[in-house]
């Protein structure tokens, strides 16, 4: 599995929005991205930090960000998340888990002396070369979108 650093191009990817377009590592292109990964749509954490990132989405879209939210759900339960959460933003479905693969977010994990698969919690800053500028592999869920403006704000 490939670990990927700051300054390091983005992998490779083709995923389907919750409203059925396709994006692509060409199509964010030219443009600063925030890519995140979660586990699941509707869970606590999860929900937490969408609500966050669409909280802030006019701060950080102000500072030049796009979100993108990533999770193995379907296009469906994308489509039902947005709209019992009032999401604002584009989430990306990874069902066959290829981008969470090419981002080396798919990883063995454990819970309650079970190991399985599953998501690292994890967002990408991407620059507008397509570049990764920073990686938050610590999130806080309810207060994500401010972690990533203070981030921006020390280091632009």
């Amino acid at each position: 599995m490939t670990k990927l650093k700051i300054g390091d191009k983005v992998p490779t990817f083709e995923a389907i929005t919750q409203n059925g377009n396709i994006v692509t590592n060409d199509s964010i292109n030219g443009r600063r991205a925030i890519l995140y990964f979660y586990p699941k749509d509707n869970t606590s954490g999860c929900t937490l930090e969408a609500k966050s990132m669409r909280d802030g989405k006019a701060e950080l879209a102000a500072k030049g960000y796009e979100i993108f939210g990533i999770s193995p759900d379907s296009q469906r339960s994308h489509q039902n998340f947005c709209a019992k959460h009032e999401l604002n933003f584009t989430l990306l479905s990874d069902t066959e888990k290829k981008m969470a693969e090419a981002f080396g977010v798919w990883v063995e994990k454990k819970m309650y002396g079970r190991t399985y698969m599953g998501i690292q919690r994890t967002t990408f800053i991407i620059g507008e070369d397509g570049t990764i500028e920073h990686i938050f592999d610590k999130v806080d869920t309810k207060n994500h979108y401010q972690q990533i403006l203070d981030w921006h704000n020390a280091t632009k």
